[in-house]
């Protein structure tokens, strides 16, 4: 019996919740960010924009679940690797919580404006574009390089160890690689939020994590491969 067959199906649940909270985030709050009158529009359209921080919340919270369910089964195989995997999606749910933090904080002086609770477009300006930009920094360029440089690590284990087929933890490397390249063009061309042709380059790695969750909640983890079976789930 595979002791990791909990954590498998668990990861790739989450990997799923992750995907699916992450696309419709964007959905729900992504396009009233890009309106010409951000403030205007947020204000307008404030149930769909707490519906895309909720979402944030579950992208967030199932991130670093991840990294808790696969934990145990890597550190069989290499504990340090294991453990800064860990680290770094911890930091990406973290730092998609403070872009979260942003975007209430940019829909609440929406609403504060329209109510006339708080003093007109001149005075908002200035706070208003701050939490924009720490936002746009945190979504589109921190929290894609934290992801990727934690799921570099897990796959690296992942690989070595034959945890998955090497195919699938293969692409899963080259598709961190090309994600990571995409986060510094948009940060170096500072195109946050905007489909560009480089955004093709985050298409392999989101492929690639849909089909590891559906193979770790079919199949699991290798019992085979190295240290894969020698302790329970922790």
């Amino acid at each position: 019996m595979d002791p990791y067959r909990k954590n498998a199906i668990a990861v790739g649940i989450l990997f799923l919740a992750c995907t699916a909270a992450t696309l419709l985030s964007y959905a729900f709050s992504g396009p009233y960010l890009k309106e010409q009158d951000t403030l205007a529009s947020l204000a307008e359209h404030s149930g769909s924009v707490i519906t895309g921080a909720l979402m944030e919340f579950i992208w967030a919270a199932s991130a670093m679940g991840i990294a808790v369910w696969l934990y145990p089964v890597l550190r069989k195989s290499d504990g340090a690797l294991a453990l800064w995997s860990v680290g770094f999606r911890m930091f990406e749910g973290i730092i998609v919580l403070i872009g979260t933090l942003c975007l209430l904080g940019l829909l609440s002086l929406s609403l504060g404006s329209a109510s006339g609770a708080v003093p007109g477009d001149a005075a908002l300006r200035v706070p208003g574009a701050l939490m924009l930009g720490v936002r746009d920094w945190a979504q589109y360029v921190l929290t894609i390089i934290a992801f990727n440089l934690g799921a570099m690590l897990y796959y690296t284990i992942m690989y070595r160890a034959g945890l998955v087929p090497r195919w699938l933890s293969g692409w899963g490397l080259i598709g961190t690689l090309m994600s990571l390249a995409a986060a510094l063009i948009t940060a170096y061309r500072q195109s946050f939020g905007e489909m560009s042709s480089h955004e093709l380059l985050n298409v392999p790695i989101a492929l690639n994590e849909l089909v590891l969750a559906v193979w770790l909640i079919l199949k699991g983890f290798n019992p085979t491969a190295p240290d894969a079976g020698t302790a329970g789930p922790e």
